[in-house]
């Protein structure tokens, strides 16, 4: 694939013009230069006697329309114009030296949001140079292609010159970055990233600059001879990072006053923005030359080539590349044919619009771009530059793609106005202060449309504040604060503004026909007062209540008939104002009165007259349905109806003569079941301390049984007596011992067996014949 870049220029003639809507939106206006920055279609008028008594100072801003009308002379309105000078002015030229662009450099002095057209005349110059840088990939597979370059150098240079007198060639190469993953970064692969070791290889690189622009095609060929075959990983090339450098490095390419061709030949897609972060590669290319020893290797961030690119053609290369020279002429004719008005980045506010009208070729159009343009044939383009707001002088240049000349554009801006004041004291200003453009500008100590207000010791804060009502604008808008007090403007209709604050005026009130007040009242102070007969907030309704009576009743006494139509209120509804689809019966809220009428009872008892005006009770004995149920104050429950009156909270309450009373509590049950629960409770307690008591001992007896029948028999002691023995034993002693006696020649054998440590305290006291017996770990006495 063949990818040709071109960068091309434009003749410019500057013819300037304005457009702009004259109107002007003042707002917060005191001074000229704030009635200038308020919109282009503002001016302001300096006449010392423009304005009238208490009239605001913004009265001498609006469009010049107006401030003639109100009889503002001409040569006092303030209205600043764009202005347009030619700093270079160079004439256009063909030949050795050609000129393209005229002027060269211009001065704009804008007022904010005013536009300034002018044109820009274009015609292609008869042997203009050409420059043109040959970038090649030379990765494995364009082997082939390598070679045939080689010879490219005459054939190219001959090709060029045949369309312009001077031509140069020159020649760099490119590969991919030299990190993974693109390259195999192995020490011996980076040296030699080929597979074939019998082919002549060079080591892996990013681009590198081989031979600048030359005239020479044997030196051309001679060093491109010398180039061998690279080598990278990935399918994708570094091909942007080496236009970005071919583009920028204007001194090591040797870059002229000429038409830059940059032809781009490889035979796959390119690295795209954010591919560096696979290799750790975060920051965004600098944009500038970064050769070392013709040497690259940087990331770029833009995304596809060919719509980056404005001017730029693709072709496709024969699988030897023997087409190159064939397609570069056909690329470069197709180019060199195409205009495209461009401007570097602009400053902030600044902007700038084209509007293109070519002859032969493309209708006018706001692309800025022209194309089949012939040589000496001239392009018109009309190029508006406005400015949003006041900004410090700021300069930017406008010019073709391609070519280095370029039209410097300088600007400033007009947001001061110059009125030839005398910076002394003024009769005007009862020589307390200076006239600045028509207005006075008092000296320190003086306030007033004429310094007539001296401050003394109040502060101009202490002052404005005796202007503001509920600290809101002061005098409403409508009047001056002078001396603390407030000096009211005309209205539109030439009266006065009227209140303390000029709150008031008899102009503003709301219309019905078209008509202020429909003719039926008069305006006072925003409202309307209307003649006998006639009501509404615009007089627009003759009185009538009829539509709103029912039973002579107007809107159920819960609304105001306006314009023979109820207004209700309280979340009433309906023509005559009868339903409340949210309000709720207020059972609880009536529940004391209800107690006192009804039965004489509860808090309002002594004050239920006062307290209760509001209802009207009816006794009955039965009801069909209640639709309230509150206890009072003996608790009983009171049953009642509500029955809603005409106005507001007034109600017919309909009581049940019987309440229900809950029945009194029966005492006997309630003291037999309370003694009840405590015996039970105590023989509840004294039922677990047994069964806890029982299984404890029921425990230590299994034990003891389980002991006596593993353990050996052994004689604790042995006494030999003389006599026959007496035993005296207590009934209870044998149910816990297992006592074995026996005879042997003159003495008695007495076995004991281990008895647990409790019942030995127990049968301690128990003996009456004391022998004191040791018995294994434990005592018993006997």
């Amino acid at each position: 694939m063949l990818q040709a870049v071109c960068l091309r220029g434009l003749l410019l003639l500057l013819v300037g013009r304005q457009v702009y809507t004259e109107q002007c939106l003042k707002a917060s206006v005191n001074t000229c230069g704030d009635c200038i920055k308020s919109g282009p279609g503002c001016a302001w008028c300096k006449d010392l006697n423009f304005t009238k008594t208490g009239e605001q100072e913004a009265a001498r801003c609006d469009t010049p329309a107006v401030l003639k009308e109100k009889g503002c002379p001409p040569t006092d309105i303030i209205n600043p114009k764009n202005d347009f000078i030619k700093i270079s002015n160079k004439p256009l030229k063909a030949g050795e030296n050609p000129v393209q662009i005229q002027p060269q450099e211009i001065q704009l002095d804008l007022r904010p949001g005013m536009p300034y057209t002018f044109q820009l005349h274009f015609k292609r110059a008869q042997g203009y140079p050409v420059d043109l840088y040959y970038l090649m990939d030379l990765s494995y597979s364009m082997k082939d292609d390598l070679e045939n370059v080689k010879n490219l150098g005459n054939d190219l240079l001959k090709e060029l010159n045949k369309i312009t007198g001077s031509a140069r060639i020159g020649f760099g190469s490119f590969v991919d970055k030299t990190l993974l993953p693109y390259t195999d970064t192995n020490e011996a692969k980076l040296k030699r990233p080929c597979s074939d070791k019998n082919e002549p290889c060079q080591p892996a690189f990013g681009f590198q600059h081989v031979l600048p622009l030359t005239k020479d095609g044997d030196k051309f060929k001679s060093m491109v001879a010398e180039q061998h075959i690279s080598g990278n990983l990935d399918p994708p090339e570094g091909s942007l990072d080496a236009i970005m450098q071919a583009a920028v490095c204007v001194n090591e390419i040797g870059w002229g006053n000429s038409t830059r061709l940059l032809v781009l030949a490889t035979d796959d897609g390119f690295h795209m923005a954010g591919d560096g972060k696979l290799a750790a590669i975060l920051e965004p290319n600098r944009e500038t030359c970064q050769l070392v020893d013709r040497k690259y290797s940087l990331l770029i961030i833009i995304n596809k080539l060919n719509k980056l690119i404005p001017k730029s053609a693709v072709g496709v290369l024969s699988e030897d590349s023997g087409n190159v020279v064939n397609l570069i002429v056909d690329a470069y004719n197709s180019l060199s044919s195409e205009v495209i008005m461009a401007h570097e980045a602009l400053p902030e506010f600044i902007s700038v619009k084209y509007t293109s009208d070519c002859k032969d070729g493309e209708k006018p159009s706001d692309r800025g771009k022209c194309d089949n343009v012939n040589i000496g044939t001239e392009v018109v383009f009309d190029v508006t530059v406005t400015v949003d707001r006041c900004i410090n002088s700021q300069s930017f240049l406008i010019g073709p793609l391609g070519f280095n000349e370029k039209l410097k554009v300088n600007v400033r801006t007009r947001c001061d106005c110059e009125c030839d004041d005398i910076n002394q004291p003024h009769p005007h200003c009862k020589e307390k202060g200076k006239v600045v453009c028509g207005s006075c500008r008092c000296d320190p100590g003086f306030l007033g449309q004429h310094c007539e207000c001296q401050v003394g010791q109040k502060d101009v804060a202490s002052l404005k504040a005796q202007c503001q009502k509920d600290n809101g604008t002061e005098c409403e808008g409508k009047g001056d604060c002078v001396c603390g007090r407030c000096q009211c403007h005309l209205t539109e209709g030439g009266n006065n503004f009227y209140g303390e604050f000029c709150e008031c005026d008899d102009e503003h009130c709301e219309k019905y026909a078209n008509k202020q007040c429909a003719g039926h009242g008069k305006c006072k102070c925003g409202r309307c007062e209307c003649n006998e007969g006639y009501e509404g907030a615009a007089c627009q309704c003759a009185k009538s209540d009829e539509d709103c009576k029912i039973d002579g009743i107007v809107c159920h006494e819960r609304g105001k008939c306006v314009c023979n139509q109820c207004e209700c209120q309280r979340g009433y509804k309906g023509p005559s104002c009868k339903v409340c689809p949210t309000c709720q019966r207020p059972c609880q809220e009536s529940g004391s009165c209800v107690e006192c009428l009804a039965f004489g009872t509860g808090p309002f008892e002594k004050s239920c007259v006062e307290n209760c005006k509001h209802l009207r009770h009816v006794m009955v004995e039965k009801l069909i349905k209640h639709d309230c149920r509150v206890k009072d104050k003996e608790g009983c429950w009171m049953l009642f109806t509500m029955t809603e009156q005409l106005g507001f909270d007034k109600y017919i309450v309909n009581v049940l003569k019987d309440r229900e009373c809950p029945e009194g509590p029966n005492i006997a049950a309630i003291v037999g079941g309370s003694i009840a629960a405590v015996a039970l409770i105590g023989l509840l307690i004294l039922l677990i301390i047994k069964a806890v008591l029982y299984a404890s001992d029921l425990r230590e007896w299994k034990r003891f049984e389980k002991d006596r029948k593993h353990e050996k028999t052994s004689v604790s002691s042995v006494f030999f007596i003389h006599k026959t023995p007496t035993l005296h034993i207590r009934s209870n002693c044998l149910k816990l011992f297992s006592i074995h006696a026996f005879y042997e020649a003159d003495y008695v054998f007495i076995s004991f067996y281990r008895v647990p440590t409790r019942y030995s305290r127990m049968l301690r006291p128990q003996f009456k014949t004391q022998h004191f017996l040791e018995i294994h770990e434990r005592t018993c006495w006997c």
